[in-house]
């Protein structure tokens, strides 16, 4: 609770409660920013910087009053306390969304939402997301995650355990050394925010996508709560002037989606607009003017609706993403957004009333702490029990399949194998729409991956130190891929493998041939690193091909260079043309038309020349191999999606694992052909 104020600014001496309905009414206005904004404009409103402001204001008031009135704070107890009334609302959310991605979401989503979920229910999915590289500020909201939203609760969720520690801390500084407690909570919290809005501002500008979820970067936004509740106390504002101050603030917030260009500028300075704006309508508080903002904010229905606030923030964009993911469309209309958001509003009011409310009020809990993490582990295991039962039921299924491969799921066999393929369609296809997604090369040990291949640098080794042979593969996410049959040819022949890959760098540097600096850069590092090995051979893709370009397939001239390098330094490099790009993701594709399996492919003349680019240059590179194995991929003038009932893409480029399992004979047979060895 928060103390009411009169027009003066300073403290109702005579208030039987601290309740000031202004507040709620401004949550209601926050939260009502979010939903429309995100519903009808696809759009970010600053409404979720105002209830990061707001939560660090009352939650600093809180805290300040237990230590004037001599109250000690037992963190554990606070902890136990507020959490246990954070969760119910959430997990029943999160259970709600697992519900509806099973029945209205495409499969190949299942096991993103299952990790989400995961992460929503730990307050880490901020972190998720910024692992992820997710763009927030993306147009078709039906690609987005039903659970994305968690991530401002996570944030909060981690300045809930970290305000408190400051708090507390500096009370007890305070009495240790007899210093002013109210003095020394400015001089801290003014220092996180000065460096953390510094940190933002340059974080922002550098990698704007990853500072959006960075607490770091977030924390000057909730200082800033914490430093108006500080001073507020001591500020006098007379009542025009607060009436004037309430008004302005809120025309601020209310404005701010519309005039900034917020996908440019947040989390930086630009989001001192909505928090300055919501700190001007704390500060005029109570005018107890007819024509004060506070009037309106502190009607029964902005009220009512605050009290629902938390729990709309939750539904509206699971149901959302979820409509546009089962409609197929990348963002609502009026009419459906509308629906969205009174369907929204009830589940809201329904959740409050008869989970999260009840929750609350429930005195068993309160009476010790064993209590308390009882109830807590009670509304964790909610969903916990499905999160886990429903990703151990995917994994058991896909891997049964697996297991289970026979002459029914051929794969690369079905076209380079001695007998003849008939396809059935009753036949399940492997891997399954809901393992295809993380169908990557599978290292025994000694890993070290960050991120997804598609984006980062991938570390790894089969856990051989001193092998018969040495192989190193370098390149992009498609020399990656290569991984799967090479991990199984070293295990059973005692090679040393090492994969140092990054995501969208093919080798080379030539920043002309669509090849960025830090792929550059990090091209040159590997290189260095590879000549300090000098291992027996090096595995890569040698063209890039591109299903959506004019020139189908290309060989990069600075790749020519930097072979050539290798070759000088007594290194053999075996290059495989490049796998066929199709024209969209798969997985989806099929999952739109099953059975298309051409459809959902492409054409081996938009993908390959007739004659491999390669051969213009293996004269001047001797210790170079070219393999061609496009046969397996194309076997006539298409370039399926599926071969032998195997799922051949996992996205919209890259080869599953299952297939590239399938292809081991035969890239077994031209490597070793091509290496020498026996």
């Amino acid at each position: 609770m928060v103390p009411s104020r009169h027009q003066s600014g300073t403290p109702k001496s005579t208030a039987k409660s601290t309740f000031r309905p202004e507040i709620q009414g401004l949550r209601s206005v926050a939260v009502l920013m979010v939903v429309t904004y995100h519903i009808w404009f696809g759009r970010v409103s600053g409404g979720v910087d105002v209830f990061l402001l707001v939560s660090a204001f009352l939650m600093t008031l809180q805290f300040t009053r237990r230590y004037a009135k001599g109250q000690s704070t037992a963190l554990l107890k606070h902890w136990l306390h507020l959490f246990r009334r954070l969760l119910p609302a959430a997990v029943t959310v999160i259970v709600g969304t697992l519900v509806a991605t099973y029945f209205f979401m495409p499969a190949t989503r299942w096991m993103d939402t299952i990790q989400q979920g995961w992460a929503s229910l730990f307050y880490v999915e901020n972190f998720l997301l910024q692992s992820q590289a997710v763009d927030y500020y993306a147009a078709d909201h039906s690609l987005a995650s039903p659970l994305q939203h968690f991530w401002s609760l996570s944030i909060q969720g981690q300045v809930f355990i970290l305000w408190p520690l400051i708090l507390v801390g500096a009370g007890l500084l305070a009495k240790r050394f007899k210093l002013a407690y109210i003095p020394l909570l400015r001089y801290i919290f003014g220092a996180i925010f000065l460096v953390s809005l510094a940190f933002s501002v340059v974080f922002t500008a550098t990698d704007q996508a990853q500072a959006y979820f960075s607490t770091p970067a977030r924390l000057w936004e909730f200082a800033l709560g914490t430093l108006l509740a500080l001073f507020l106390p001591s500020l006098k504002i007379p009542r025009k002037a607060a009436v004037v101050l309430g008004w302005l603030g809120i025309i601020a917030m209310l404005s701010c989606g519309i005039l900034l260009q917020v996908e440019e500028a947040f989390p930086g300075f630009t989001a001192l607009w909505p928090t300055m704006a919501a700190a001007a309508v704390i500060a005029a508080g109570q005018t107890q003017s007819k024509f004060g903002v506070d009037r309106i904010l502190s009607s029964k229905p902005l009220v009512r609706m605050g009290n629902n606030s938390y729990a709309l923030y939750l539904w509206h964009w699971p149901m959302l993403v979820i409509y546009l993911a089962w409609s197929g469309k990348s963002h609502a209309g009026w009419l459906s957004g509308t629906v969205i958001i009174l369907a929204a509003m009830i589940l809201a009011i329904l959740t409050t009333k008869f989970i999260e409310k009840p929750w609350r009020e429930w005195k068993w809990p309160e009476a010790n702490r064993r209590r308390s993490v009882i109830a807590m582990v009670a509304a964790l295991a909610v969903a916990v029990v499905p999160l886990a039962g429903w990703r151990f039921q995917i994994d058991q299924t896909n891997k049964t399949l697996i297991a289970n491969m026979d002459a029914r799921n051929p794969g690369a066999a079905a076209v380079g194998g001695a007998f003849v393929y008939t396809p059935d369609p009753s036949v399940p296809l492997v891997p399954t729409m809901t393992a295809v997604d993380a169908d990557w090369p599978v290292f025994p040990s000694a890993c070290k991956s960050v991120g997804d291949p598609n984006d980062f640098v991938n570390r790894c080794t089969n856990g051989i130190t001193n092998g018969t042979k040495s192989v190193v593969v370098i390149g992009s996410s498609h020399a990656h891929v290569l991984n799967t049959p090479l991990i199984t040819m070293a295990k059973q022949n005692n090679w040393s493998l090492t994969s140092i890959t990054k995501g969208y760098c093919p080798l080379g540097e030539d920043t002309a041939a669509d090849i960025t600096q830090s792929c550059v850069d990090f091209n040159k590092a590997t290189l260095a690193e590879v000549l300090k090995m000098k291992p027996d051979v090096v595995v890569t893709t040698s063209t890039r091909t591109n299903a959506q370009s004019n020139v189908p397939e290309r060989l990069d001239p600075s790749w020519v260079s930097e072979v050539k390098t290798l070759n000088d330094a007594g290194i053999q490099v075996v290059a495989f043309r490049d796998t066929p790009r199709p024209a969209q993701p798969v997985p989806a594709c099929l999952e739109k038309t099953p059975g298309a399996y051409v459809a959902c492919g492409s054409q081996r003349d938009a993908i390959y020349l007739e004659d491999s680019p390669t051969a213009a240059v293996a004269g001047e590179l001797p210790d170079t191999k070219f393999l061609d194995l496009s046969k397996y991929f194309c076997p006539d003038s298409n370039c399926p999606a599926v071969i032998g009932n195997v799922m051949v893409y996992k996205d919209d480029n890259h080869v599953t694992g299952t297939y590239m399992k399938t292809l081991t004979p035969y890239f077994e047979k031209a490597f070793m052909a091509a290496t020498g060895w026996s």
